[in-house]
């Protein structure tokens, strides 16, 4: 769906070049079609993640049971499955909740990217699309989703505090339940609070 299979080969060098620093982190790829996941386990991997694939919604859910991972790249429609259905499940899952994911569509109308992002997402990219891309924003989601030195400033609102290398905001110091999407957002307005408009 991508490229043509000599195009593969060419995608793969490109990666290593790309590698400049390794990295480690477990990435899970549920998507049903195992031409796009054999191209993209390659590619992934020849820039120094760890990839894990899956098929389908139920081998997405053994694969997150068994293992931990820094991110998962979740495909909108899945043979026994809605992708948009599995972000929310992921959401309100107290395990999953932090993992960021990137989801991965045939169905790029605006209202589409909303609805994932809306449902979970921390991000949204349509097919098809460059590989360069989905590892650039690979590496974004995984930047935003590290852990901070210890030190960073604490933002306080009244009874709202928004702790940056925690990456966590608590309420009358309870801990609120936010996805990596909404805690950036959140952290965008406070950032601009008391702005002229």
């Amino acid at each position: 769906m991508l490229q043509s299979l000599t195009e593969h080969g060419r995608m793969r060098r490109s990666a290593v070049r790309l590698n400049n620093a390794a990295m480690t982190a477990r990435l899970l790829l549920i998507d049903d079609d195992a031409r796009l996941t054999a191209m993209l386990n390659d590619y992934l991997s020849a820039a120094g993640f760890e990839v894990a694939v899956a098929g389908s919604l139920a081998a997405g859910r053994e694969a997150l049971a068994a293992g931990s991972y820094e991110l998962l790249v979740l495909d909108l429609m899945l043979p026994d499955g809605d992708g948009l259905d599995f972000c929310r499940e992921l959401r309100s899952d107290a395990h999953s909740r932090r993992l960021p994911v990137l989801m991965l569509s045939a169905r790029g109308e605006p209202m589409d990217r909303i609805l994932g992002l809306e449902l979970g997402a921390d991000d949204y990219l349509p097919k098809p699309f460059e590989p360069r891309e989905l590892l650039a924003r690979v590496k974004a989601l995984l930047r935003r989703a590290a852990p901070q030195p210890a030190g960073d400033e604490v933002l306080r609102f009244g009874r709202l505090e928004i702790d940056l290398g925690a990456r966590m905001a608590r309420l009358n110091g309870q801990p609120c339940d936010l996805t990596s999407h909404q805690f950036d957002l959140l952290v965008a307005l406070a950032e601009s609070a008391g702005d002229a408009q």
